[in-house]
């Protein structure tokens, strides 16, 4: 006995079967309307057989129908049909054969047409049309999802009389599930019963997106084979879009197996996609002529609809909610110091933006989790595995124990992972987690039990003899992810990445701070304690001791009250020396900087602390840098920073940065459209506490562009503007190329 495996169904050409259900007949015509096939049952309904007709102009078949008074009228219905949008014929054409009434149906493939014979007499016993407006209404009455599939399966059992109709959904991996069912008392039940995807498979599922009813009239009517012309060439005709295409044998043995002697399908679409199918059986065989199945038809794209639309309605609400979420934390980030506090110690946490139950981010090798996760030493190795064997960006499953097997013992906690890269080079990364859902699925039949040929090579699916329930429990798998939240994580991720930027790059600075003011205390620890600092201190104290002995007169009050503003204004002032003071102390260390991650990271710095003025800052050409990265975010934090400030009181302020190499220098500039300066303060501007006349009115120290020109000395480079009052300012620095600085240096 030999055995194959239910996956070779999706190999069968079923689209060119070769062959006919024999309840009707084919004729295939080729664009010079001469007839190049012939379905060989031809002879049951017309006084002609197949091969008398084979090669013959159209005008051979219409003169069979002369008698009828039906001359003439093929080749004219063929033009009429042909349009610029393609072949669109107005089916059925109704004609009379030997006193009975046909269904003409025509399709066109890419070289010829198909005609197609079908009995207008159908088995059903009410009038399809006219009970369809009021089962629509009955269908569509609820808006629960279970409620309008179950009323939709017995409405439309009342319209064609099936003795079972169901409503079949496809899942995720192509199985499928019995959601709803009405029947005849004598059968049993199929409801919540699951069928293999392999029991419709691949292509068969295609073809039911293009063809949205698909009739089996009898199973036990032997089918028709197709006679064709030595000119149409190899192979078999495409009957993709046939009406009476045959039915695969093994598709005919399942539903023999199943003792159905005729079917029915009506095709459920969301978003083009097949959702599922109304499967309707009889026990006996049964005819439903083409105007009723283009009603049926009419039935299952209403259906579709209303399931897009409560599905779409799911979809919003899940979207919405999970906005929400992401907006809490954006607002969080922005609020709070720490990003722990930020994400996992409020309301809103970073498991609401998944729908997760546990959820860490691994940051600067620091781990932080929230909700219920593994422990720390195996969400390390499991980092360590996705930046191993993942690529992708983002990582999502719902089965990780047989994916990765360390978590086969976490499954309580970590059966479901969404993970997702905050960047290429280091592994900080954000994951959630879902535990595991044990589920038990009932199967018509073992579905891992594949086909078995007997002695005669005839085909017996098995088990399905009997279809008798088979219970299997499903491990090792997590509720899935939908696509709205792995939508939701992308969204979060760029706002932590954000935040982490800022964060760090304001840690950066407060440490750079830090460490000039402890290098230049020692420098000018003398000056400040000694020459500076004590005697400000005396007169602040003396200016106090004045208004606090003495009852001074108004005018006296004030004088002492400016006394004291001029003194805090000094302690500033000698704050910004020692900044200024550590450029000088501070020794480089040259490297290749990158300019794009530089000018973005003082982009977004800018956009955060300048909400209110909305600046727009364009980023050109950005050819790297070598020298000092910190020094190099410092000049162009100041250069941009001030361009922003001094074009605020613009209605939109513009600040645009562009690099270009020129010979053995880097040349950058940063154009505002902010107040100007006049040419007689460009020199003056790069003094310290020097300030132009026209930005007296701005808050700031004087001492910013000074440490630029600072810097830029140490690079060896060079800083100079062009600005005139009311018409921005361009600021322009060149740093040396690395081949032009020296290895001292």
């Amino acid at each position: 006995m030999n055995v194959t495996d239910l996956t070779n169904c999706d190999k069968e050409p079923i689209h060119i079967p070769g062959k006919i259900q024999s309840h009707g007949f084919l004729v295939i015509i080729d664009k010079f309307f001469t007839i190049l096939g012939c379905s060989e049952n031809i002879s049951n309904f017309l006084t002609a057989s197949s091969s008398s007709l084979l090669n013959k102009p159209a005008e051979a078949l219409e003169i069979l129908f002369k008698k009828d008074g039906a001359d003439g009228f093929i080749i004219p219905l063929i033009k009429s049909a042909e349009s610029k949008k393609g072949f669109e014929p107005s089916n059925p054409y109704s004609i009379s054969i030997s006193g009975k009434s046909f269904n003409l149906i025509f399709s066109c493939e890419k070289k010829y047409y198909l005609l197609e014979f079908e009995p207008e007499m159908s088995d059903l016993q009410s009038d399809i049309n006219r009970n369809l407006s009021s089962s629509l209404s009955v269908m569509l009455s609820d808006s629960r999802l279970s409620i309008l599939l179950q009323r939709s399966a017995e409405e439309i059992q009342k319209i064609i009389g099936y003795d079972r109709v169901m409503i079949y959904k496809f899942h995720q991996d192509g199985h499928g599930e019995v959601v709803a069912e009405v029947k005849n008392k004598e059968l049993g039940p199929l409801m919540g019963l699951h069928y293999p995807a392999s029991d419709i498979p691949k292509q068969a599922r295609e073809l039911y997106k293009i063809n949205l009813t698909r009739l089996i009239a009898d199973v036990n009517n032997e089918t028709s084979a197709i006679a064709l012309s030595d000119d149409f060439g190899i192979g078999s005709p495409d009957l993709t879009h046939s009406v009476l295409r045959a039915v695969s044998p093994i598709h005919i043995q399942y539903l023999k197996n199943m003792g159905v002697a005729s079917s029915f399908s009506i095709s459920l679409l969301y978003q083009g996609e097949l959702w599922g199918l109304v499967a309707c059986h009889n026990y006996s065989p049964r005819y439903i002529n083409y105007n009723e199945r283009v009603a049926s038809k009419l039935i299952g794209q209403v259906l579709s609809s209303a399931l897009s639309f409560r599905q779409a309605e799911e979809d919003e609400y899940l979207k919405n909610r999970l906005k929400i979420a992401v907006d809490a934390l954006t607002n969080q980030l922005l609020r709070y110091g720490t990003i722990e506090e930020a994400l996992f110690k409020q309301e809103g946490t970073l498991l609401d933006v998944a729908g997760a139950t546990g959820a860490a981010l691994f940051f600067d090798n620091k781990l932080y989790t929230g909700g219920n996760v593994p422990d720390e030493e195996f969400i390390l190795e499991l980092i360590d595995w996705l930046y191993n064997t993942i690529e992708s960006q983002l990582y999502e499953t719902n089965r990780l124990p047989l994916i990765y097997a360390p978590s086969a013992g976490k499954r309580t906690q970590a059966t479901g992972l969404l993970a997702c890269r905050l960047s290429k080079e280091v592994k900080d990364c954000l994951l959630w987690f879902r535990p595991e859902v044990i589920t038990t699925i009932n199967w018509a039949g073992n579905p891992d039990k594949p086909v078995e040929y007997d002695s005669n090579g005839l085909i017996n699916i098995s088990p399905r003899n009997s279809f008798e329930t088979w219970s299997q429990t499903v491990q090792n798998t997590s509720v899935p992810w939908k696509n709205e939240e792995l939508k939701s994580v992308l969204q979060v991720k760029e706002e932590i990445a954000f935040a982490l930027r800022r964060k760090a790059l304001e840690l950066r600075q407060l440490n750079e701070k830090l460490q000039e003011a402890y290098d230049e205390l020692d420098a000018f620890s003398y000056t400040i304690s000694h020459d500076l600092k004590n005697p400000i201190t005396s007169i602040k104290s003396y200016s106090q001791m004045l208004t606090q002995y003495f009852n001074l007169e108004p005018k006296a009050q004030h004088m002492v009250d400016r006394i004291l503003s001029v003194a805090n204004k000094m302690n500033a002032m000698i704050q910004e020396v020692l900044h200024y003071s550590r450029i000088g102390q501070s020794k480089l260390t040259h490297n290749m900087v990158s300019m794009d991650q530089i000018l973005n990271e003082v982009k977004q710095e800018q956009l955060v602390v300048n909400q209110k003025h909305s600046p727009e800052i364009n980023i050109g050409d950005t050819p790297a840098i070598y020298g000092d990265k910190t020094m190099i975010m410092q000049v162009f934090s100041n250069l941009v920073g001030n361009g922003v400030k001094y074009s605020s009181r613009n209605q939109q302020p513009h600040v645009t940065i562009n690099g270009e190499d020129i010979g053995n220098e880097i040349r950058y500039t940063v154009t505002d459209n902010g107040i100007g300066i006049k040419p007689g303060n460009h020199e003056k501007i790069f003094d310290l506490f020097a300030r132009a006349d026209e930005a007296q009115e701005y808050e700031g120290s004087g001492v910013g562009l000074s440490i630029v020109k600072k810097i830029m000395e140490k690079h060896g480079g060079n800083i100079w503007l062009k600005s005139d009052p009311d018409k921005g300012s361009v600021f322009y620095v060149s740093f040396r190329k690395k081949e032009s600085v020296s290895v001292s240096e």
